[in-house]
């Protein structure tokens, strides 16, 4: 699914022969994987292949993502929550990969302010959890919280720990996200923490997307799979940004 989902940011057609000899998988494979994407709105399949529905720079919905890369997403979500402390107030993105940290923090005894309904429904009844909502508008499709309302409410708190994601993230363009809203939004939570996280699995270095979200140098600490290409790890590194791959 990954990789079909690489091949239609850059071609806005795609052929099941050519992926399956690409990838050395059946063309059955592709073609269920091109039927679900399909269903999810992101390809209409034609004769041979599929193609694209997603405008240049627009990101796949949420189901579609969160299927990407899980397993990683998963060990990336145990790290991160590894390195926040008992008794933490953490704010936590929306987004796939900081899902997995809520899902890692169900057994904490933290407070936390998400900014997506999908990590409510997962920490909500957690024993430990104090769960603190934002006000704001909730984007359809992705559920996350935004608008004014959920930017004053960020403001008004002091958080220890920021948890970001992010559509790319690259040495030249830094932190990028696709929606400008949701631009805003990150940089309220960077500014009211005093640590930022970013944890965002391989395939989302090198990307840029249309909005500017910070510079890497703005990062404390990265979290991420051992997929990062070579030149950004050390350009991380090069920045001072603590990088932890898993």
């Amino acid at each position: 699914m990954r990789s079909i989902l690489n091949a239609l940011r850059v071609n806005d057609t795609v052929s099941v022969a050519e992926l399956a000899a690409l990838h050395e998988v059946s063309e059955m494979t592709i073609r269920r994987d091109l039927d679900e994407l399909a269903r999810q709105g992101v390809v209409r399949r034609v004769r041979g292949g599929a193609m694209s529905l997603l405008l240049r720079g627009e990101e796949p919905p949420f189901a579609v993502r969160e299927r990407e890369a899980a397993e990683a997403k998963r060990r990336i979500g145990a790290e991160v929550a590894a390195l926040i402390a008992d008794g933490e107030a953490v704010l936590l993105d929306g987004g796939s990969t900081v899902l997995e940290v809520a899902r890692a923090l169900r057994e904490r005894r933290i407070t936390v302010m998400p900014l997506a309904l999908q990590a409510v429904q997962e920490l909500a009844g957690a024993p430990r959890v104090r769960v603190v909502l934002p006000g704001g508008e909730v984007r359809k499709g992705e559920l996350n919280f935004t608008g004014p309302l959920t930017e004053s409410s960020i403001r008004a708190l002091r958080f220890d720990t920021a948890v970001i994601g992010c559509c790319g993230l690259s040495a030249e363009h830094g932190m990028t996200a696709h929606d400008l809203p949701e631009v805003a939004i990150k940089q309220a939570a960077m500014a009211s923490a005093r640590r930022v996280i970013a944890a965002t699995d391989s395939g989302k270095f090198g990307r840029t997307a249309f909005g500017a979200v910070c510079p890497i140098d703005r990062l404390d600490v990265v979290v991420t799979d051992d997929g990062i290409p070579p030149e950004q790890h050390r350009a991380l590194t090069a920045a001072g940004v603590t990088t932890r791959l898993v």
